[in-house]
């Protein structure tokens, strides 16, 4: 920095011409302190009172969201940003800001819009700067020609220009080349950052504009991210935001997925006003419930997610303000070129949501608990039901969802014995259609007695089925029947083996019942 004279805080800045020997020799820039005293510098004119120094906040405590980094999702309790992933160009993008804070000059990350150039440029300059560095990010369209001026008057800490999207600043009253030669010639360094499309409109035409970036070779940030990269993004496995961006990003980059989520999370939790878009909300929370059921968030079938909506009353009565039609437009709709709340799935008539709103709502405690009647659909409609893994997967988060539910509540026990059963996993069935019978439930205790005659544990079935059977299930009397007759014929038949001659008489009439196959029987 200048070893001129500092000013005192309160400074103001004014325009006039130097005139010596009566020879006009450029513009005069005079810092007068409120109090009196006037210094004066030779500077470029300005039309607008830039904030004195002191106000800058500091790089150590200043806020990044305000600066420019696009938030992300975020829950309570967590950091307002995921730690920072080091991307493949961040050696040559220290090494150029190291370079600038002792030399001055300009620093231009370029990449795709959400390829992460603001939160790159950031981390660089929190790394290589000191933290009690003054930092100035002005709004687009702010006079800097007084710049230059300005931080003459200033020699206690370093500071640094931060330009995010610095096309808003270039213009005769932006970035000039004399203003940069300037900050230069203070040692102030100007970190921007400038979208692919408008670095190569500014840089490569034929406008004036050329000259401030044609002496700064950009950094280029690539949109795709490497193999490296997302090694590196498998280490912070322990950040939840990360961890989900490296398991649902999908076709779409990491920082991509991370600066769409809020904004896709806030407009669907408002889409659901009756003058908003009702049916879309609704069609999107029955997709997020399929998910959180263990069903492949990109295999969500139309039909499943039609049928889902009955199971949301009071979100159906509202939905019926929109059409299905119009509420699938709405959540397909791309939002900043990038993503929609569902987009086309893996299979035919299948659809994907995206990843983000499925980790808020589960992240979030006070989120409401997949309905009841989900689990049995997300049964049905999952793809490849059959295999063994994903109904594994279903029956693993309904016992975790359901399990602390399920204490002395027979529907939700029978629930979970079904979802068990069709998952293969026979001992956690039995366990819960055991206790759904012991409170009450004669449809598990029947359902819990086939189970049992099925793995021939006839004695242990015989209570339950008595149970099933005196309360009217047709299917349980015909059952305990059945089992009881069978064990009539085996003590008859070891009665007539010892000479018994009405044990031998009853058995023929007998065995017309036990010889006759099931599905010959009416109930």
């Amino acid at each position: 920095m200048s070893d001129e004279r500092e000013a005192p805080n309160d400074t103001v800045v004014g325009v006039g011409n130097s005139v010596s020997d009566g020879t006009f020799r450029a513009p005069v820039v005079q810092a007068g302190a409120v109090n009196g005293g006037v210094h004066t510098y030779y500077g470029q004119p300005h039309f607008s009172v830039l904030p004195p120094v002191s106000e800058w906040p500091r790089l150590g405590t200043a806020d990044p969201i305000a600066l420019g980094v696009r938030r992300t999702r975020r829950l309570p309790g967590e950091s307002p940003l995921p730690p920072y992933v080091e991307r493949d160009c961040d050696r040559e993008l220290d090494a150029r800001i190291r370079v600038a804070a002792q030399e001055g000059g300009l620093v231009v990350v370029t990449g795709a819009p959400l390829s992460g150039k603001t939160r790159t440029a950031w981390a660089a300059l929190s790394a290589n700067l000191p933290g009690t560095t003054r930092v100035f990010a002005p709004p687009p369209g702010t006079d800097l020609r007084g710049l230059p001026a300005l931080l003459r008057t200033w020699s206690r800490e370093d500071c640094v220009l931060w330009l995010d999207d610095l096309e808003g600043h270039l213009g005769e009253h932006g970035l000039t080349p004399t203003v940069l030669t300037g900050l230069a010639q203070l040692g102030v360094p100007v970190i921007a950052t400038m979208e692919d499309e408008a670095y190569d409109a500014r840089r490569f035409g034929a406008s004036a504009r050329s000259g401030v970036l044609s002496g700064a070779q950009p950094v280029e940030l690539r949109r795709a991210w490497s193999t490296n990269e997302i090694w590196r993004l498998g280490g912070q496995t322990e950040e939840p935001r990360l961890r989900e961006a490296l398991l649902g990003h999908g076709r779409r980059t990491v920082p991509e997925y991370l600066a769409v989520a809020p904004e896709l999370i806030e407009e669907w939790r408002r889409a659901r006003r009756p003058d908003a878009h009702p049916r879309g909300h609704l069609l999107v929370r029955a997709a997020i419930d399929f998910v959180r059921c263990g069903v492949p968030m990109v295999d969500i079938h139309s039909c499943a997610l039609l049928r889902a909506q009955e199971l949301y009353p009071a979100e159906l009565d509202a939905a019926e303000a929109e059409s299905v039609e119009d509420g699938f437009a709405w959540a397909v709709g791309i939002r900043h070129s990038v993503a929609g709340l569902l987009a086309p799935g893996r299979h035919k008539d299948a659809w994907a949501v995206h990843g983000s709103l499925v980790a808020d709502v589960e992240g979030r405690g006070d989120s409401p608990p997949v309905p009841l009647g989900m689990w049995p659909l997300a049964l049905h409609h999952a793809p490849d039901v059959r295999v063994s893994w994903q109904r594994w997967e279903i029956a693993r988060r309904a016992s975790r969802a359901l399990g602390p539910q399920g204490q002395g509540n027979p529907e939700i026990l029978t629930l979970l014995g079904r979802i068990h059963a069709e998952a293969g996993n026979s001992a956690a069935a039995e366990f819960s259609y055991r206790k759904a019978a012991e409170a009450g439930d004669t449809e598990a205790a029947v359902t819990l007695g086939e189970l049992l005659v099925s793995r021939d544990a006839e004695a242990e079935a015989l209570p339950y089925l008595e149970q099933a059977a005196e309360a009217g299930i047709v299917r349980a009397q015909y059952l305990l029947g059945m089992l009881l007759a069978a064990q009539a014929d085996r003590w008859l038949t070891r009665a007539a083996e010892a000479g018994h001659r009405a044990a031998a008489d009853a058995l023929p009439p007998l065995r017309k019942v036990t010889d006759t196959p099931p599905d010959t029987v009416k109930e």
